[in-house]
């Protein structure tokens, strides 16, 4: 055994304890208290780049708008495709007497290229039997695979990459999943208001890991979309993804292709705000405590912010995010710019109080100040500065709740989205 003089040993403990230091001084930890909270100032949507004030709704949707988006692909979810992409699909099964014969469900394949094994995505549909018309539609992706949102023994189960969860056995899905998440997915409530609901697994599109990209469609499809995949992020694929399901709904003669609203929770829901934001055929988007990178003010600093965020899942965003991290103040954006790019489209932002993580104010403060947008185009937002009490949603076009309990997507939650979207998207029968 080597041993060294005890002034060497003393030098070196002192070093590490010195590396020690440093390491802590440069992870950024979560901020739970409103206390810290820092002074920030938000950058003005209807502030152009040259100190112009944007004052009718055109010159937002000529000027402003394309520039803001611009920025956001730029610094947070990466370059949107816009090239046209061919796809075809096969329903692989119906059933018309699904859920004691109240609806009719499809399982649907999606393909992306000429060979079938390359890209593909499974849709999962549940339309209403009673409507004789064309119905408005759900869709949002799920964590675990298709038969996590109902115990339905005729869906596959997903043998793709899956995060942690219920039924989830070394990141791979077992029957033990089969319906884990249906408290998440009130099919049944859905149907007897007079909507539809659509889903697929977002690990379908791209496994929910950093190397992630390296067998998804980032990869798959870069020569057909003319993207190199590190140019998009992970969220920038499943955000692209929701617009693809799109796609095939529009081509469903039992769906109203103007009435799709887009739905996400969490890390999904920053997902369906990027996808509402860049696909304005989204006639309603829902983001259920979606957080940082989501609805939630950056500047804040409050719960998960960007450093944290970067860290743990650096392939959601964009590299350039990452930078911003130490210095959200840098950034030229922050997530009430998100929420104003949908405008003047419903919109509705959900938090939990026992989610702090996700900054509940911060979603709040956030839908607030996107509401100057709305105006231009005579929408009303939230129309109020004070923070309501649980269970008491408040606004008219942009509507937020903060509810009791955890992070989770509940009951509750559901009832005040199809309460909303009852007011704003024709469901009659």
């Amino acid at each position: 055994m080597l041993m060294l003089p005890k002034r060497h040993i003393l030098t070196f403990l002192t070093f590490c304890c010195f590396l020690s230091i440093q390491a802590t001084a440069q992870r950024k930890e979560a901020n739970l208290s409103e206390a810290n909270v820092p002074a920030y100032t938000l950058p003005d949507p209807l502030r152009t780049k040259d100190g112009k004030v944007i004052t009718t709704a055109q010159q937002w949707t000529q000027i402003q708008r394309p520039y803001i988006y611009h920025l956001f692909e730029e610094h947070v979810y990466g370059r949107f495709p816009r090239k046209a992409l061919s796809m075809t699909y096969k329903v692989n099964r119906v059933d018309p007497y699904a859920l004691d014969s109240t609806a009719t469900c499809k399982q649907i394949t999606l393909y992306f290229t000429k060979s079938d094994t390359l890209a593909q995505l499974h849709l999962l549909l549940y339309l209403p039997n009673k409507p004789k018309r064309r119905v408005p539609v759900f869709l949002g992706m799920n964590f675990y695979g298709n038969q996590s949102v109902i115990n339905d023994p005729s869906i596959p189960i997903t043998t793709g990459y899956t995060v942690k969860g219920p039924g989830i056995v070394d990141n791979r899905a077992t029957e033990a999943s089969r319906g884990a998440q249906a408290s998440q997915w009130p099919i049944k409530d859905i149907i007897s208001r007079g909507y539809g609901l659509a889903t697929f697994f977002y690990g379908d599109v791209e496994a929910d890991k950093p190397d992630g990209w390296q067998t998804g469609f980032r990869t798959r499809l870069q020569e057909l979309l003319d993207i190199r995949p590190e140019e998009w992020s992970a969220m920038g694929v499943w955000a692209w993804a929701l617009c693809r399901a799109l796609d095939y709904l529009e081509m469903d003669k039992r769906v109203d292709p103007d009435q799709v609203l887009v739905m996400g929770h969490s890390r999904l829901g920053k997902a369906a705000l990027w996808a509402g934001a860049s696909d304005p055929r989204f006639a309603m988007v829902i983001s259920n405590e979606s957080g940082e990178g989501g609805a939630a003010l950056s500047r804040r600093d409050y719960g998960e912010n960007i450093e944290l965020i970067t860290r743990s899942f650096p392939h959601w965003f964009v590299a350039d995010y990452k930078n911003y991290g130490s210095n959200p103040a840098a950034l030229p954006v922050d997530q009430h710019m998100l929420l104003a790019l949908i405008a003047p489209r419903p919109l509705y932002v959900a938090s939990a109080e026992g989610d702090q993580w996700s900054d509940p104010k911060g979603e709040f403060l956030s839908a607030r100040y996107a509401e100057p947008v709305y105006l231009l185009f005579g929408k009303r937002g939230l129309g109020t500065d004070t923070f309501p009490r649980p269970q008491q949603p408040t606004g008219e076009f942009i509507r937020y709740h903060i509810r009791t309990g955890k992070h989770d997507v509940t009951a509750y939650d559901w009832e005040q989205y199809l309460q909303f979207a009852g007011k704003h998207c024709d469901s009659r029968p």
